[in-house]
């Protein structure tokens, strides 16, 4: 197979956004500004920033920074090591902003194809030569111009569209993977709304509860009738919780080295963080599948554990061996308690360990979340399954993609 030396120059464009006043951001609006923390690294892809609350852009913006679904961006600026060339999508049109630290990739379609382009800048072969061109401060940056420098052979355009297509099934199944996950997620929360919020679990016949006569008994300190036998304490009362504590900063690196440590709800996803950082001197540890829960801005993000790992002062751990996945939706219907602190007008709003473990809360009988855990395991089992077989196809992705750039692997008609 024949394969052509070229500059990225000679067969796409590189266009910087726009830089946007910071006195137009704001909590709400329908333009949303891109950053940094919308590239999800180091999977790969678009992902939504949860790590910031004002994400909005209220001000005056061109059209061409406007981006289309379809897009395909990449950092200018290297907020974590490794982030230059990263590339994702712009998943839907008219809505996210250029901004200046990211860059628009544009192709030129007759020399090179959308998607081979997509892969091709995020592989090593791309991705080593930004790192060691790289502005050398203390957070490093590139420009359209090195991206432009870098040198690439590739082969020919129907070959490019063969290993882009190829590429973009094994990124389709792990979306499908996701968009199962956050059905069976909102599944497993429509049952804990119908049984513990509306009372509606099944009663000794296996009808709903309330609305079959069970018996509800006045609760003065909720101001609100509660199922006969179900109890009122704290938070600290039905789960075990534990405050994160940081690790002194010379035990902390980014090579892999030691216990995962986890600050904030920066890589939070829906389930699972992204280990980015390790501590050879773990001082606060959780268990896998706990929930972590964000005490300081945003207050309430969530995710839970996939290793046991350390946790820093941002984080609380919550344990609840009967049900993780009960803890974790009796959390998310308290967001409305979490985002007073979000929207207290301080920068950085904070959940105490003493507001957080006497939080006062039903606690139901014990019978009815261990039949809540009984009827969501095979929910919570799948969503297992599809994130195990996510990190097989991104591993076997990272395996394949400097073979197939290098036209060391050929994909069969």
């Amino acid at each position: 197979m024949k394969l052509e030396e070229i500059k990225l120059g000679e067969v796409l464009n590189v266009k910087r956004g726009t830089s946007l006043s910071g006195k137009y951001y704001d909590t709400k609006g329908t333009k949303i500004r891109l950053t940094l923390g919308n590239f999800n690294y180091p999977l790969g892809g678009f992902k939504n920033n949860t790590s910031k609350l004002n994400i909005y852009f209220n001000g005056p913006v061109k059209d061409e920074f406007i981006l289309k679904k379809g897009d395909v961006i990449t950092p200018l600026t290297e907020q974590v090591k490794g982030l230059l060339g990263e590339t994702a999508r712009i998943p839907k049109s008219d809505v996210y902003i250029q901004s200046g630290d990211i860059g628009l990739l544009i192709p030129d379609e007759k020399k090179l194809d959308k998607s081979y382009m997509y892969h091709l800048i995020s592989s090593a072969i791309i991705k080593n030569q930004l790192s060691k061109g790289a502005q050398q401060t203390k957070i490093r940056h590139t420009s359209p111009d090195k991206i432009k420098d870098c040198v690439a052979w590739i082969p020919d355009l129907n070959i490019q569209q063969k290993v882009g297509s190829f590429l973009d099934d094994i990124d389709l199944k792990i979306a499908n993977n996701n968009a199962i996950s956050k059905e069976l997620e909102s599944m497993s929360k429509t049952i804990y709304d119908y049984w513990f919020l509306q009372f509606e679990f099944p009663d000794k016949d296996g009808k709903p509860y309330k609305s079959n006569g069970g018996k509800m008994v006045w609760n003065d300190q909720l101001k609100q009738e509660i199922p006969e036998g179900w109890e009122v304490g704290t938070l600290d009362q039905l789960f075990q919780i534990t405050m994160g504590t940081s690790p002194k900063g010379d035990t902390l690196n980014q090579d892999a080295n030691g216990i995962e440590f986890y600050q904030g709800s920066t890589d939070f996803g829906r389930f699972y963080p992204r280990a980015r950082v390790y501590t050879t001197k773990p001082i606060k540890m959780v268990k896998s599948r706990e929930v972590l829960l964000s005490v300081r801005a945003p207050v309430g993000a969530m995710n839970f554990s996939q290793n046991d790992c350390c946790i820093g002062r941002g984080l609380a751990g919550i344990h609840y061996d009967v049900s993780p996945i009960f803890a974790w939706n009796k959390l998310k219907s308290m967001q409305n308690y979490f985002d007073i602190f979000n929207n207290n007008g301080t920068t950085f709003g904070s959940l105490t360990s003493e507001m957080l473990n006497k939080l006062v809360v039903i606690i139901p009988d014990i019978n009815v979340i261990k039949l809540y855990a009984k009827k969501t395991n095979v929910i919570e089992q799948q969503i297992k399954i599809n994130h195990s077989e996510n990190q097989q196809l991104k591993s076997l992705r990272g395996f394949l993609l400097p073979l197939l750039m290098n036209s060391q692997v050929k994909i069969s008609d």
